[in-house]
């Protein structure tokens, strides 16, 4: 009866409520964002005062990858790790995380600083997939998915710019870290206390009906699939900057990252245009984008330009990983398993072909530069047509269905206003033709006494002429 009432009720108190949710899954997204990249900035900083330039990408690399394993974790843990338990571990990983990146700070050894930053990240990335799988539970569609991404990896990336300019102490930049840790995982455990969690996905009967659980996971094995591909130049990019400026040869500085920011915000807005019906062609237009920024820098191009078309894109395909993972996500079975997958996909494959970017990035042979960027290039092409598709198909089906619910809305509409039915008579029409619940279980959702129902139910036959439950139903089924 609840969906009922929530398609029946269209007042402006009830929009007002639900519009609560995006102020806390803007805060919850930006403080992760702000500590995942201001620990990675400060790791690749400490580890680069023991190592050479690239053992510094090899490590932030290594880096990424572990925190793969806290993706995946997440999930095993919340299915089996209920109540106190769950807060107890949510406050050790925080603490853990705290006294991790103080010894990263000390940057003793190249072993002790890798060993902290692996842990560290392993634990970050537990909490990421926390993360995207509450904001996936506070929000009841995805509407403004892209957006409110963009918003919060703007916000985060500019927490991190202040961070970063305004500190000049390691130690310092460790306790603020570490602060907005704790208050992620004060956050993330009291979402955990208060949140029911939401039926994301329809019932398996009528997912077994529709083929919608199997069309889902075929459009994330491609998502999978176009994401990794990209992954492949982006951190390709990546690490020439991060050469670039662990060997000191540039000094990047901090204003390329306000470009990042406000490229994540723009694509969050630009995605979520006409029902992210353009998302694939946007993405595909930056991947070039990209791919000239690599040829730029490989052809000995100027620097600075290869840099802004970098944070230009960087910011775009970060906020479609994430966003278009979520979207997917409600549609499966373990939404708090793919909710997150984006970020482990681009992190997985970042570490994964690490050396193999490296050597390419200082090969002198153009033929085999040209030769993988081409092949990558139609790759990604093929795959992005078939995800674009497949992901349309399954959004038109999707919209149809809502639509044939809809009309039933628009019919029950349509009787009010033939047999001028109140607003309240209406709701109370719509529950006795689209429930089977008695007139006591009707009464008690819409917090009335049942002697008032009566009386509504009285008012409807009389207008309406019928003499029965019955005879609503055949009215309503005629309309």
């Amino acid at each position: 009866m609840n969906s009922i009432l929530k398609k029946i009720r269209q007042s402006d108190a009830f929009n007002k409520e639900n519009r609560i949710p995006y102020t806390k899954v803007i805060v919850l997204m930006s403080l992760f964002t702000f500590v995942f990249l201001g620990a990675e900035f400060l790791f690749v900083n400490m580890i680069s005062r023991t190592v050479l330039g690239n053992q510094s990408v090899n490590a932030q690399n290594y880096a990424l990858g572990i925190s793969v394993i806290g993706f995946v974790l997440y999930p095993v843990f919340s299915r089996f790790c209920k109540g106190k338990w769950q807060t107890a571990l949510a406050m050790c990983a925080a603490i853990l995380s705290v006294i991790c990146l103080f010894m990263i700070c000390r940057h003793a050894s190249y072993a002790l600083t890798l060993g902290m930053g692996l842990l560290l990240f392993l634990i970050l990335g537990a909490f990421g997939s926390a993360v995207f799988y509450k904001t996936l539970c506070l929000l009841e569609d995805n509407t403004y998915i892209a957006r409110l991404t963009g918003v919060s990896y703007m916000l985060g990336i500019l927490l991190q710019i202040a961070n970063n300019n305004l500190v000049h102490i390691d130690y310092i930049e460790a306790g603020i870290l570490s602060a907005f840790i704790i208050l992620l995982a004060f956050m993330l455990i009291k979402a955990e206390k208060n949140s029911v969690v939401p039926a994301f996905s329809k019932s398996k009967t009528e997912e077994e009906n529709d083929g919608s659980g199997k069309d889902s996971l075929k459009i994330i094995l491609l998502l999978v699939l176009f994401v990794a591909l990209m992954t492949c130049i982006f951190s390709t990019m990546d690490n020439a900057v991060t050469v670039y400026h662990a060997n000191g040869t540039v000094n990047i500085g901090q204003w390329p990252r306000i470009l990042l920011a406000l490229s994540g915000l723009m694509a969050g807005f630009l995605f979520d245009i006409a029902g992210r019906k353009y998302v694939s062609v946007i993405m595909y237009c930056v991947m070039l984008l990209s791919t000239t920024c690599l040829v730029i820098i490989q052809f000995a191009g100027p620097f600075t330009v290869g840099l802004v078309i970098f944070y230009l894109s960087a910011g775009f395909f970060a906020v479609f990983f994430t966003s278009s993972f979520m979207e997917i996500a409600r549609y499966t079975d373990t939404p708090e398993l793919w909710s997150g997958f984006g970020r482990t996909v681009n992190n997985l494959v970042a570490a994964a072909i690490s050396g193999g970017s490296l050597a390419l990035l200082h090969s002198e042979n153009n033929i085999v530069m040209i030769t993988i960027e081409l092949i990558l290039f139609v790759a990604t092409s093929i795959v992005a047509l078939f995800y674009t598709n497949k992901r349309k198909a399954f959004f038109d089906r999707l919209a149809e269905a809502d639509s044939s619910e809809l009309s039933g809305g628009e019919k029950l509409q349509r009787l009010a206003e033939q047999f001028s039915l109140t607003q309240r008579e209406t709701e109370v029409f719509g529950l006795l033709v689209n429930t089977e619940d008695g007139l006591q279980t009707i009464a008690d959702g819409l917090y009335v006494s049942r002697r008032t129902l009566e009386r509504y139910v009285s008012a409807i036959y009389e207008k309406t002429g019928a003499k029965s439950r019955i005879g609503l139903v055949t009215l309503y089924n005629n309309a």
